[in-house]
């Protein structure tokens, strides 16, 4: 091969080479996207998943962890809810909760209800990507995204 040719072939090859190496992550095309933080995160409740059964969550409930303070704070659907929280790696350990009293339409309590049994135990945890799953020790799921 003369030396025009392979000066060619590497001109042409470079920039593919260059192009490769600079996607940024969460770019798409196999690239590792960032697991999100469990703290710091608002976590909107999808859907709750106990006995078998999976319904959707009512009222916008959401849980949002925080470090700092070593505590959980949201809404259940009705009410807000307060409790201290340790989050460990797959695990977090919740407090008793602390909830305002107000009564709701019964789907409204219903979900409120199904989040209460998540308090005052340990529950396990699972990030991927923008969702989070909880677990409960009585088998209880919970599913949430971050909210935005």
């Amino acid at each position: 091969m003369d030396t025009q040719r392979f000066t060619l072939a590497v001109l042409a090859v470079v920039p593919l080479v260059v192009a490769c190496g600079s996607e940024k992550a969460g770019s798409g095309s196999g690239s590792v996207d960032a697991q999100r933080p469990v703290t710091g995160v608002d976590w909107r409740v999808q859907g709750i998943t106990a006995d078998g059964a999976t319904t959707q969550a009512r009222g916008k409930p959401y849980l949002a962890f925080d470090a700092k303070s070593g505590k959980v704070g949201g809404r259940l659907g009705c009410n807000a809810v307060n409790a201290t929280a340790t989050v460990r790696p797959a695990q977090i350990t919740l407090g008793r909760p602390s909830t305002t009293r107000m009564m709701c339409d019964a789907s409204l309590m219903s979900t409120e209800r199904a989040l209460l049994a998540l308090f005052d135990g340990r529950v396990d945890y699972r990030v991927d990507h923008d969702t989070i799953t909880l677990t409960s020790e009585n088998g209880m799921i919970v599913h949430a995204v971050a909210d935005e």
